[in-house]
């Protein structure tokens, strides 16, 4: 015989009502929890569609009976309403802050822009080769001016692949003053993450000026220290000590003067940021000028060859820019805490008196 089940099993002769009324009580309060339950996934927690008058008895959500609630946007799970689609709307349209980025996404960002400044650096060099002999020229001729006195009229060159590579250099050293430009727009590119939305707007404008700071410095280089600098070197030269200027050497003495003096005279704009950081201030700078003079010797004789005539020589445009420097820290940097405060006050009473 088989054995009943469901519905249609029924109740057994002598059971006690009891029992029976029992069990349809334990069924009955475990469809209410079911129904709780999936009313709860469904609106949030238990309990917040009878507040809102917009759930049933049967768990559902207010949506789905059509009740006047089904507008009504749904509580969070942390108790803060959700956001309607016009304020989610206004949020996408304010502008957003830069998400931080991890250490491996900063050094995938520093590859991306050295790649990008190698392949540039390289169409420069392409574009230059056709112009080497009269780069290589330009750079030879302040040595080649004061070695006329002595009677020398010309380099030397002590390898068979000097003057090769000398020509390939040169071109290098033009194709990289050519891009200088590209090259300062994915230095600053890169510290872009770092800057406010308002702040990337001058993006271009500083990497023009940046490169226009560098080509200052190298022509300051090229057309002041060099005469000077080599009218001094040669004054040496005597019956019993000639000079032969090897190619190979001379050129990487120029490109290292070029390259150091370009670089100084980015010391203002270095000082910009640091002062707009609030890191340096203009007092700051002046109450330590005597031990910043000291500074600036030590690095012109890093940069320049160990002699002190050309650590002069460097030393001198760099104390320059150091006092142009404090003034720009005067008038871009970040001002005193203090500061702020009275300038706030001065203008919350003037408006106050506007409207009074």
């Amino acid at each position: 015989m088989s054995k009943p089940s469901g519905n249609d099993q029924e109740p057994r002769e002598g059971a006690p009502e009891s029992s029976l009324e029992s069990t349809a009580e334990e069924a009955s309060s475990e469809l209410a929890t079911d129904s709780t339950s999936e009313g709860a996934a469904t609106d949030g927690p238990a309990g917040e569609g009878d507040e809102s008058g917009g759930g049933g008895a049967s768990g559902k959500p207010s949506s789905e009976q059509g009740g006047d609630g089904a507008d009504a946007p749904a509580e969070r799970p942390d108790g803060e309403p959700a956001k309607t689609g016009e304020e989610s709307e206004s949020d996408e349209g304010e502008e957003a802050e830069p998400a931080r980025m991890s250490l491996l996404e900063h050094l995938g960002e520093l590859r991306t822009r050295l790649v990008r400044c190698v392949i540039a650096a390289f169409v420069g060099l392409i574009a230059c080769w056709g112009f080497k002999e009269r780069i290589l020229d330009v750079l030879m001729e302040p040595m080649l001016k004061v070695l006329e006195a002595s009677g020398q009229t010309h380099f030397i060159y002590l390898q068979p692949a000097e003057a090769f590579f000398t020509y390939v250099k040169a071109s290098f050293l033009g194709g990289l003053i050519l891009t200088s430009p590209y090259l300062f727009y994915q230095l600053w590119s890169f510290i872009a993450p770092g800057l406010y939305p308002h702040e990337r707007k001058w993006l271009i404008p500083i990497a023009l000026f940046s490169a226009l700071l560098f080509v200052s410095g190298a022509c300051f280089g090229y057309f002041v220290v060099f005469p000077v600098g080599f009218d001094y070197f040669a004054s040496f030269i005597s019956p019993q000590l000639q000079f032969l200027p090897a190619l190979a050497t001379y050129f990487g003495f120029a490109v290292k003067m070029l390259l150091a003096f370009g670089l100084i005279f980015e010391m203002p704009l270095f000082i910009l940021f640091l002062a707009r950081l609030g890191m340096v201030t203009a007092a700051g700078m002046r109450r330590m000028r005597r031990y910043n003079i000291l500074i600036i010797f030590i690095v012109a004789a890093i940069l320049t060859p160990p002699d002190p005539f050309s650590q002069t020589l460097m030393a001198l445009p760099l104390l320059v820019l150091y006092e142009i420097s404090i003034y720009v820290a005067s008038i871009f940097g970040r001002k005193a805490p203090e500061k702020e405060e009275k300038e706030d006050e001065e203008a919350k009473e003037e408006r106050a008196g506007e409207e009074a």
